[in-house]
């Protein structure tokens, strides 16, 4: 049981490693797909972008023979109207006419090469298209699109994305619709970055090569405008395998190549453990045999064959072994995959060379813990066994104690891993973040036109406290802004800064400190028009070392000038992860469309259905959603949640196949020294001299392996923790509670039978044959 439980754990943390290393992997030729990214180095900042500007990819592709097709994409929510029926499509792409060229993406009905040609092409998803048409044939129909109400045709229907793919969508539309309609101009636009691009190189070009050319590149088209705004990109390729797991760029939803590791190392261990717990109790056992050992080879059976008996019963077990896992796994996959909060495996029968690879593990281990016993039990002398002279030796003995130490060394590297994930997890959650979340209801207006009206009647509401109208708020997206500021020498310095556009009661609503100056205020009419915020971050990356010196200094930004007329005390705008960035505010009504509500906790159902009286009455034609800012901002740890829940579950796990074996070993070694046990008691022995006779062995054992495992935790979890920006610190108690816990582990497992073995009658336990 024990080696079916590890295999289990084994088997379903391979599933999940082989499924995140999948990604993007069933395109036919993502070995030639690069994406597009780009350092842009400013006179006081690096900007790492997701994507070139909109000119570089056409111009690219006009300019190098490398490059046999290129695709735009960025992601957009858009209304969409068929009918009565209206939706806020989330998962939505702009994309270029390419998309199905470049990518292997499988279009059930029309034309791959035109789907996305034209103006207002919309493309579906299977489960999307179904939402709005249902049995009915889409090809041809006509929606509405956006607040404006544009109409849009169907022009193919795909198969739903992957799950293990990083470009997601349930609705495609052509990017010509932005370059030719909503912005003509934006392809010949070297300064405006926003859409993610993929080169699909020619077969045998070389990546590296073409990368090299692009300084010169980008000198020839925009070298002027560089020089005068004083951003320089530089050009990257990263391959389309490597995006998901490895790229560390902004606005990315990745997975984590660290995690992979750890898991895998995880499986391993638990994988480990179970293997020496049963080579251990397969060792320990087999001295029992030696007389059957000697019996056998008196009545004429070789060593060959003994051999093959020892392996084949060893075998045996682990192919029972592996059935149990086969069931278990079946039983634990739909679990396991909402653990891990998406779906690694429909079932486990999916892919039959993955149970191949376990089945082989199965006979290796059987093999390996076969093969001792068998060696050593197979070159004894009948006649020195038979006279009852047989002892296992201390080779044996010694290597069951490493075999424990190897153990007990990776249960308590898990135990200090498990408090240190714990701890981090527990610290970020309470991290002060210098901004109100609770307790704010978020809604997107999309810029409609009734949007100030919306807030105006929001107001009325008797358990509204608060009202806020805004681009951006805390852990949502912001634009990049280029910006001018005035410097600690007086000179304009070029920056790109984040950028939120608020209203007058933004800086209340969310309870944002003021370090210096002072907060918009509609006493002052210049303060919609000439005034800008910034935070602490962005106070120092001008040189100044004190806030109050940044009070009236010069800016430019998006064609408005005016002054700084306060600075805000840091707050987390994004995720612990990241280092808080320089921010600015300022105040623009036509650049907002959140609004942000603080409502009181009392009857928050009524308050809800009002607010949703008031947006359908004056924002029928789309759709009513909201979400509660401390939720959404919470979504940023989920994947640190999930893999703290994942890593704690199989810690325990591995925790307990150890106590497992231990537990075997302790009644084993208790067997073997029963008659010992009995003189002790006779002569006087206590019940405690007996306890602490069967278990010190063990518990120095567990010490030893406390010593080994301190130095190997610490520089594992000390790399983990480099991720965060935002970190606890590994302080010595963490070391010393995992030791005393893997002791009274050890200690409770090991008590059981020294405690039945102490309290036995020692006349039973003397007796002989």
């Amino acid at each position: 049981m024990g080696l079916s439980v590890g295999m289990t754990a084994c088997f379903l943390i391979f599933l999940y490693v082989r499924f995140e290393l999948s990604y993007d992997s069933f395109h036919s030729k993502a070995d030639r797909i690069y994406r597009v990214v780009a350092d842009i180095k400013t006179p006081r900042s690096d900007i790492n972008a997701s994507g070139p500007s909109w000119a570089v990819p056409p111009n690219a592709k006009d300019e190098f023979p490398e490059i046999e097709s290129f695709v735009r994409v960025t992601d957009d929510k858009v209304l969409v109207r068929k009918d009565d029926i209206k939706i806020q499509e989330e998962n939505t792409l702009w994309a270029d006419s390419s998309f199905f060229h470049v990518f292997d993406f499988k279009l059930l009905k029309g034309n791959p090469h035109t789907a996305l040609k034209d103006q207002f092409s919309v493309v579906f998803s299977e489960t999307a298209a179904k939402k709005y048409f249902g049995k009915k044939d889409p090809m041809g129909q006509t929606l509405l699109l956006t607040g404006d109400a544009f109409p849009a045709k169907v022009t193919g229907i795909m198969k739903d994305i992957p799950e293990n793919s990083q470009i997601k969508a349930d609705m495609l539309l052509s990017m010509t619709t932005i370059t030719q309609k909503f912005a003509p101009r934006i392809d010949s636009q070297w300064g405006n970055y926003g859409a993610s691009a993929y080169f699909l190189l020619r077969k045998g070009a070389n990546p590296k090569s073409l990368t090299s050319k692009f300084p010169a590149f980008l000198e020839r088209r925009n070298g002027t405008e560089m020089k005068k705004s004083q951003m320089y990109p530089t050009l990257f390729l990263e391959p389309l395998r490597d995006v998901y797991l490895r790229s560390t760029r902004d606005g990315n939803k990745t997975g984590n190549i660290t995690n992979v590791y750890i898991f895998s190392i995880v499986a391993i261990f638990i994988l480990l453990i179970a293997c020496i717990n049963f080579i251990n109790l397969t060792t320990a056992r087999s001295s029992e045999r030696a007389k059957e050992v000697g019996i056998r080879k008196v009545v004429g059976a070789a060593k060959k064959q003994l051999v093959k008996q020892f392996i084949g019963e060893s075998i045996i077990l682990c192919l029972i072994s592996f059935s149990i896992t086969i069931f278990l796994s079946w039983l634990l996959l739909p679990l396991f995959n909402h653990l891990a909060g998406k779906t690694i495996s429909q079932s486990i029968f999916d892919n039959l060379q993955y149970l191949g690879i376990l089945l082989s593990a199965s006979i290796g281990i059987g093999l390996i813990a076969g093969l001792y016993p068998a060696l050593i039990l197979s070159s004894f002398k009948p006649i020195v066994v038979l006279k009852g002279k047989f002892s296992s030796g201390t080779r044996g003995i010694l290597l069951r104690k490493a075999l424990v130490v190897s153990q007990f060394t990776i249960s308590i590297a898990l135990i200090i891993a498990t408090i240190i994930v714990y701890n981090q997890m527990s610290y970020m959650r309470n991290q002060d973040l210098g901004f109100k979340k609770d307790q704010v209801v978020v809604m997107d207006t999309y810029g409609d036109a009734a949007k100030d009206a919306l807030r105006q009647a929001l107001t009325t509401i008797p358990t509204v406290k608060a009202v806020s109208t805004s681009s951006s708020v805390p852990g949502s997206g912001n634009p990049g802004a280029y910006s001018e500021i005035e410097n600690n020498k007086g000179d304009l310095q070029v920056a790109n800064l984040d950028l939120y556009f608020v209203d007058f009661d933004y800086i209340n609503l969310f309870k944002i400190k003021m370090v210096a100056g002072r907060a918009f205020s509609k006493e002052f009419g210049t303060d919609t028009t000439q005034a800008m915020l910034l935070n602490e971050a962005a106070v120092k990356m001008f040189g100044y070392s004190s806030p109050q010196q940044a009070i009236g200094k010069r800016f430019k930004q998006w064609g408005r000038e005016g002054r700084i007329i306060g600075v805000m005390k840091d707050f987390h705008f994004h995720s612990l992860q990241q280092p808080i960035k320089p921010l600015s505010m300022r105040i623009e009504p036509g650049g907002t469309s959140l609004v942000s509500v603080n409502v009181s906790a009392a009857n928050l159902p009524a308050t809800m259905s009002a607010i949703e009286t008031k947006w359908k009455t004056l924002i029928p034609n789309r759709p009513f959603s909201y979400f509660f800012l401390d939720e959404f901002f919470d979504k940023q740890y989920r994947g640190e949640e999930r893999f703290g829940k994942l890593f704690l579950n199989f810690s325990i796990l591995a925790i307990f196949i150890s106590c497992l074996g231990l537990l075997g070993l302790a009644s084993y070694s208790t067997i073997q020294r029963t008659k010992e046990i009995g003189v002790r008691k006779v002569l006087g022995a206590s019940v405690s001299n007996i306890v602490n006779l069967l278990s010190k062995d063990f518990l120095t054992l567990v010490v030893i392996s406390s010593l080994i495992a301190f130095p190997i935790s610490w520089f594992a979890m000390h790399k983990w923790l480099q991720d965060f920006a935002y970190r606890t610190s590994m302080s010595w108690w963490v070391f010393l509670l995992a030791a005393i816990l893997a002791t009274l582990i050890a200690l409770l497992t090991i008590s059981f039978q020294a405690i039945r073995a102490a309290i036995s009658n020692p006349v039973k336990s003397l007796r002989t044959e």
